[in-house]
């Protein structure tokens, strides 16, 4: 390929952009193995794999504005925090439950929430953070600030009450929000066919904005979209769903044993077109990426990811007494 040719120059992304793209999916994958690790091994209780979403998420992470727009992410979604600011020893604090742990509200590994970096706190109830994207957005029409709200959520979130009527008063005050599906085609242990009446894009047309349906492995065609519905946003012309179509590689968490409902030769078929090796096979036909710097960007992260590993396990767990302390310091008052 030539230079003018690349696909990622034409959408105004450097080689270096690319680059740190990858090494985010690369880190996002590496944590997910490690986090997966430590709870096969006792030392966490729970975990909730992003394997097979990633290139996605860093995608979309890239295409946002870290500085004014706010997050709100799903429990998968840890290669869009890290993307956006979060380190591999924030999210390992997290999974080993430890005071450190930045996510406010003492929750359950995936529930993110930060406020230095604009990521709005989650919750377990599925799809609450459709609706407080929708009102985070109103806040920015009002204000006439030049932000926008994203918010991520699953195909199974999708048909929760909230996601339609924060769908609905979206398409009504043509509020600056971007909505993202990451349909990985399972919800728990049911497909994607007997949860969703038609497709979930197609639902945008009801309330009255755009909607979009994208190959959620191609990692530059997520960035496009995304990109250009947050310019849309910012313009005053309202929401834009997008349904990322993808596959969710590993169990639904460590608690699920996913091969009672679909077969192995499934998973390894899908585990062959998952974004992060279709990314790598880019930027290595695009000559960004050879096996040397491949090879030592990974041994880079896996040192990462043990360090941060070590730090953890170390760190202390809160004490019982600064659980209403740790609530009112993120309040701004006094225990």
């Amino acid at each position: 390929m030539t230079s003018h040719n690349l696909k990622h120059h034409q959408l105004g992304l450097t080689d270096d952009a690319v680059l740190r793209m990858y090494a985010y999916m690369i880190k996002a994958r590496k944590f997910d193995e490690r986090a997966t690790l430590l709870q096969r091994s006792g030392k966490s209780a729970f975990h909730i794999s992003s394997v097979g979403q990633e290139a996605a998420q860093v995608a979309a992470a890239f295409a946002l504005d870290h500085q004014q727009d706010y997050f709100l992410p799903y429990y998968r979604d840890y290669a869009f925090v890290l993307t956006v600011g979060m380190s591999v020893k924030e999210l390992l604090l997290a999974a080993l439950f430890k005071a450190e742990d930045v996510n406010g509200g003492r929750q359950m590994p995936g529930h993110f929430g930060y406020r230095k970096l604009r990521i709005v706190s989650g919750s377990s109830p599925v799809a609450t953070q459709v609706l407080h994207a929708v009102g985070i957005a109103l806040t920015a029409l009002m204000r006439k600030e030049e932000h926008i709200a994203f918010v991520s959520f699953g195909e199974g979130s999708s048909n929760q009450g909230d996601v339609h009527e924060a769908f609905n008063f979206a398409g009504v005050f043509k509020l600056p929000v971007v909505f993202l599906c990451e349909n990985n085609q399972y919800a728990i242990s049911i497909p994607a066919h007997r949860q969703v009446a038609g497709r979930v894009v197609d639902r945008a047309a009801g309330y009255g904005f755009p909607g979009l349906r994208v190959d959620g492995n191609d990692a530059l065609e997520v960035y496009r979209v995304v990109k250009e519905a947050r310019e849309r946003a910012v313009r005053g012309y309202g929401p834009t769903l997008i349904e990322a179509m993808m596959y969710r590689i590993p169990p639904h968490s460590t608690a699920d044993d996913d091969l009672l409902y679909r077969t192995k030769e499934e998973v390894e078929y899908h585990r062959e077109q998952e974004g992060v090796l279709r990314f790598r096979r880019y930027l290595m036909e695009c000559d960004v990426l050879n096996e040397e710097m491949d090879r030592a960007l990974h041994e880079n992260i896996a040192k990462e990811v043990n360090e941060a590993t070590k730090y953890a396990e170390k760190a202390p767990y809160p004490a019982p007494e600064d659980a209403l302390r740790h609530v009112f310091a993120e309040e701004g008052g006094e225990a």
